[in-house]
């Protein structure tokens, strides 16, 4: 038996969870994992009514799925984010406009989420941190180690407080690694752990999308991070450098052929998911591996129950123990 195939419900939520419960079921998924947003899982509704959550599961259940993670993305990016017009339409009403006020929000939300992942039986919530420190990429006028430095120690003032509420629940924040974010490599992804002081509840949603565009081995980060993941994305990319196309994509939107590299439907990129299997039965990881459908020259519902399918197909338990080898030494 393979690991748990999920799909994550955010690029989704356009759909009511129901609807979007019967047709996963039909494409042959185990479960899904929760988007905190659309009509899928409210943190607030989970902690203010006993049967929100329950009521989650037995819906899932009717359809003979799961849930092994919650995630809340977009309110994790608030809370290190510069919070400009682009996050209006995520906080109250009231808030759009107020960086500040929405960062106080958001940080609080965050709290809720630990504690409504606990209400749902879940001990990972996936999502994002936000960064204050991502605009100085490519930094022009130069920018200080310093000004670094101080970077992470926000990161580390703001998610600090965050994370001890994730510890008393029991529930860890996996951070998936992806730029915009204070980790979107190995490097900045070993800053910010030792930001936080090595934090038990703060690991990484592995996703290899986000690092094969960057030219950064997928197998290479699972390595350097063997008990920190804490989730498994299954999403594809594809760099396709022309000689005209540039890695930073042009200010192009996605699905635009002009782009230096774009997201493609599971197995369709240059994601070597073999190695990736490899890799995390090395590490022992045996969560889900969760497809992230995205690809913008694909039928969504074709291409997520392709990508079911194939990692069935390509997902494999680790050897049972010992080597093969060891069969030459048998006594005869």
């Amino acid at each position: 038996m393979g690991r748990p195939i999920t799909l994550f419900t955010g690029q989704w939520a356009d759909l009511p969870l129901e609807t979007l419960a019967q047709k996963v079921s039909s494409w042959g998924y185990d479960g899904l994992e929760l988007a905190c947003w659309g009509d899928h899982f409210s943190p607030t509704q989970a902690l203010e009514d006993p049967s929100y959550a329950p009521g989650r599961r037995e819906l899932l259940k009717k359809y003979n799925l799961n849930v092994w993670a919650i995630s809340n993305h977009l309110t994790g990016q608030m809370v290190c984010d510069p919070n400009d017009h682009r996050s209006d339409a995520w906080v109250p009403k009231e808030l759009a406009g107020d960086p500040e006020g929405k960062r106080q929000w958001a940080i609080e939300e965050m709290k809720k989420t630990a504690r409504a992942a606990r209400k749902l039986g879940v001990n990972v919530v996936n999502g994002f941190t936000g960064s204050p420190i991502w605009h100085w990429v490519y930094p022009f006028p130069p920018v200080s180690e310093e000004d670094i430095k101080k970077g992470y120690d926000r990161f580390a003032e703001l998610w600090g407080p965050i994370l001890d509420v994730f510890k008393e629940e029991g529930v860890k924040f996996a951070l998936e690694v992806h730029p915009t974010e204070i980790a979107f490599d190995i490097y900045s992804a070993q800053r910010a752990l030792e930001a936080v002081g090595h934090h038990p509840s703060f690991g990484f949603n592995f996703d290899p999308s986000h690092l094969i565009w960057q030219q950064i081995d997928p197998v290479q980060f699972i390595y350097a991070f063997p008990d920190r993941i804490f989730h498994v994305h299954a999403k594809d990319a594809q760099v396709t450098l022309d000689g005209r196309t540039g890695i930073l994509s042009s200010h192009l939107q996605f699905g635009d052929h002009r782009r230096g590299w774009d997201f493609r439907s599971v197995g369709r990129g240059d994601v070597d998911f073999d190695k990736i299997i490899r890799a995390l039965n090395q590490i022992g990881y045996t969560g889900p591996l969760s497809v992230e459908w995205e690809d913008n020259s694909m039928d969504r519902e074709f291409g997520a129950a392709e990508a079911c399918q194939y990692l069935r197909d390509i997902d494999f338990p680790p050897a049972a123990g010992g080597s093969f080898e060891d069969a030459f030494k048998s006594e005869r």
